[in-house]
């Protein structure tokens, strides 16, 4: 199973956020990322690197950001992780999470298709 990887600037955020989607993506592998190593607000790639890890042994992992520093971030620990297939989503975090949670429980899931769906996230207008 794909597993999904949620990071915030705010620990907070990226605990209600996987909270939200974990709701809807019932057996979906989802790890919240938030905040930095002291608590304050920001990233750091090391524990985003070991929520990589904690999750992508089996399929692979799709991230989801909230701001530009994240995706650095992310990309500094990709990097790093050990892990074979891991992909940054270019999609709204909260919307993107939900959809990719959703994805992420198709038996055919991939970590491309469970990416196309957080990015299919980006076109559904809320009002």
């Amino acid at each position: 199973m794909v597993g999904i990887v949620v990071v915030s600037h705010s620990r907070q955020a990226a605990d209600g956020i996987r909270e939200i989607a974990q709701e809807m993506g019932g057996d979906a592998r989802i790890e919240a990322v938030g905040g930095t190593e002291d608590g304050r607000i920001g990233t750091t790639p090391g524990p985003i690197r070991e929520a990589i890890e904690a999750i992508g042994s089996e399929g692979g992992v799709v991230v989801l950001v909230d701001l530009g520093s994240a995706v650095m971030n992310a990309e500094l620990a990709i990097e790093e992780a050990a892990v074979d297939e891991v992909a940054i989503a270019d999609a709204p975090i909260l919307e993107g999470a939900l959809n990719a949670a959703v994805a992420a429980t198709s038996p055919s899931a991939t970590v491309e298709s469970v990416r196309e769906a957080a990015e299919d996230a980006a076109d559904v207008s809320k009002v």
